[in-house]
This record gives C-alpha cells, sequence and structure tokens, in this order.
C-alpha cells in the first residue's frame, strides 16, 4: 500500500521546474511502474501510463491529466557574485525575500534570496514589497566561482522541507501540482483491486504552468474518450473567502463550468453521493485555468471533468494541502472509472 506522505515527499524534493521536469518525471516513474501495464514518455516530456482495460476490443480510453511541473525560477545575469534572476510560472515577488533556493548550475548550489537596503533603491522603489528585479540570488561564493558555476538559463528551485502540519495537513512548496500526481497514484493503486472496462492512460504532464504544452500534445498520442483533468484549486483562507474557493479540508471540488462536459460533471456528483465523499461545486465560468483549457480542444474534443483539491497559498513555498482530499480526490476517480461500461460513451452527451 502506498505511503501518502512519504510519496509526496520524495516527489518534493525534486525540482522539476516547467520545461524541466526530468527529475519529477524519473520519480513518478517509479511510483507508477507497478501500477501501469506500460509507461512512455512523449517527445515533450510528459509520462505516459496505461492500465489495460478488461473490457473486449477495441476498448474505450479515459485519460487522467495531472500536470507534473512546478514554479521556479530562472538565472538571467550576474553582478557581483550574486545572481538576477526571473520567474517561470507565476509568482509573487513579495514572498520571495529571504527564502532559501537551489540553483541548478553546474553543480547544485544552495543558495537564498535577498534583496537591497532600502536606501539604495530608486525612490520610487524603496517603500513597500521590491520588484523582482531588485533582488538577487546569494549562493556564498567569489564572483569568479559564480561564473564558472553558473550559466544564464539555469534553473532555481524552492528548497523549503516540506512541514507536516496538524489535522493531517501539509505545507510546503511545488505542492501545485504534486498532489495531483499523488492522487493519481492512489487511483492507480486501487485500480490494481477494482475490474474496469476501459483502459486507463495516467499522464503526469510537462509544461503547465507555462505552455500547457503536454495538455496539448499527450491527447493527440493518446486519443482519449474522455479525461479527467486534476489539478489544485483554492481554499478558503487569509483573502480567499468568496465564491472562488473551497473550504480547507471539508472535501474535493467538481469543476463547472464551459471547460467541463455536464455529463461528466453528473457522473462524479453522482458517484461522491453515493460514496459520501464531500465535495463542493467549483465554479469556472471561464478558463478552468487548468489542463482542461487545452484537453477540451484537442481534435474534434474532448469531454473533460475537472477535479480539484482545495490548497491555500498557491504558488508560494507554504502552499498547503489536506492529506485528506488527496486521498478522496483518487477514491473518487477510480470509483467513477470503475463505473465506465462499453455502452457508457454513448450516454455522454452535451444536455444543458
Amino acid at each position: 500500500m502506498i505511503d501518502l506522505l512519504a510519496h509526496l515527499k520524495d516527489m518534493l524534493s525534486v525540482a522539476g521546474l516547467s520545461g524541466f521536469e526530468k527529475p519529477i518525471r524519473e520519480i513518478v516513474q517509479k511510483a507508477w511502474a507497478p501500477l501501469t501495464d506500460e509507461l512512455s514518455v512523449s517527445k515533450i516530456g510528459s509520462l505516459h501510463g496505461l492500465k489495460i482495460g478488461r473490457g473486449e476490443q477495441p476498448r474505450h480510453r479515459v485519460m487522467i491529466s495531472a500536470h507534473m511541473d512546478a514554479i521556479g525560477l530562472m538565472v538571467t545575469g550576474m553582478q557581483d557574485g550574486l545572481l538576477r534572476f526571473t520567474e517561470v510560472g507565476g509568482i509573487d515577488p513579495r514572498i520571495l525575500p529571504g527564502q532559501l533556493v537551489i540553483v541548478h548550475g553546474r553543480e547544485d548550489l544552495p543558495g537564498v534570496v535577498v534583496q537591497p537596503p532600502a536606501h539604495v533603491l530608486p525612490e520610487t522603489d524603496g517603500d513597500g514589497p521590491v520588484a523582482m528585479k531588485y533582488l538577487f540570488v546569494d549562493v556564498g561564493l567569489r564572483p569568479g566561482d559564480v561564473a564558472e558555476k553558473v550559466r544564464v538559463g539555469d534553473t532555481i528551485s524552492f528548497a523549503q522541507e516540506p512541514l507536516e502540519l496538524t489535522g493531517e495537513a501539509l505545507a510546503g512548496h511545488t505542492l501545485d501540482n504534486r498532489v495531483s500526481v499523488a492522487a493519481t497514484t492512489l487511483c492507480l493503486e486501487e485500480l490494481k483491486n477494482r475490474a474496469h472496462q476501459w483502459d486507463v492512460w495516467a499522464v503526469a504532464s510537462a509544461q503547465e504552468e507555462e505552455t500547457l504544452g503536454g495538455a496539448l500534445t499527450s491527447p493527440f498520442d493518446i486519443r482519449p474518450d474522455i479525461a479527467i483533468v486534476i489539478d489544485v484549486c483554492f481554499a478558503k483562507g487569509p483573502g480567499s473567502s468568496d465564491w472562488r474557493s473551497l473550504p480547507f479540508g471539508e472535501g474535493v471540488g467538481l469543476g463547472y463550468g464551459p471547460n467541463i462536459h455536464p455529463a461528466l460533471y453528473q457522473r462524479f456528483e453522482q458517484k461522491a453521493k453515493a460514496l459520501e465523499i464531500p465535495y463542493h461545486q467549483d465554479l469556472m465560468p471561464r478558463m478552468s485555468g487548468t489542463d482542461a483549457m487545452a484537453v477540451q480542444v484537442v481534435a474534434e474534443g474532448i469531454p473533460c471533468m475537472v477535479l480539484g483539491i482545495p490548497l491555500r497559498y498557491m504558488h508560494t513555498p507554504v502552499e498547503t494541502v489536506s492529506l485528506k482530499d488527496i486521498r478522496r480526490a483518487g477514491r473518487l476517480m477510480a470509483a467513477v472509472i470503475a463505473d465506465l461500461m462499453p455502452e457508457t460513451l454513448e450516454q455522454i452527451q452535451w444536455e444543458e
């Protein structure tokens, strides 16, 4: 049986920034190998895992898409042995000063994000949060040594260790979206002991934070009949308490909006009720901000469902999630997939 906390910590121990996913892909590949019948890597670095169904050929296909890439930083220049940088993925510069990081140069170098004192900044920038263009990463080396070990274009990842909180919660960097990869792992494990008629394709997709590259390309290769996109969603917390956020630790989010197929939403809602899995409607009146934006429009169009795991402090190094909700998401996906019959596809019609 998979140790969820250990699996998560394993995935959080590596970087895998958007476009540079190899370290995380290797860890996911190791976890999925005993749970799938076939593993492959797409031409842009997404991991595909196939679990063959028991139905007669030609079998229908369901794809689970959980992006594995992370946000982070990239070196843009050097000044007196300090590193200038820009963002990879959306990062609020207010949270950067004082953060522990790792610079992935010719060797991994521990570092810290620093800011100059207010009196050396332009007068208009001396008050309040310091803009990213004024921040540096200090790795503690002399300028000549830095020039030998670091190049422009090297990536920088967050380095804080994950912290176990009370109430089965976990805080750390990169939980967006390693928690959804973990939920997919739990789903695959449950399906090892449950009969399912459809082929199941699990995808740890690449580049969601920047290009949606994995979500645009993997469906062309797999050609699924339906897709389940699992990602984090906003949990209620400071400054996040309206309809765009869901209660923390009190159930999964069921995406509801134009990226989501109504028939699939209905199936997930009915199954959640039947299994007494707590859930909340996650309103997405525009783009969902997930892989579903791309998956839905591949080829002739793919019916999608978006499943969310509520997360506090998104895109910071202290993202916080409930382990209970990860387990709930994995269980719900497995239950819905196990119910898919050969004739189910005919019932998936767009009816509002």
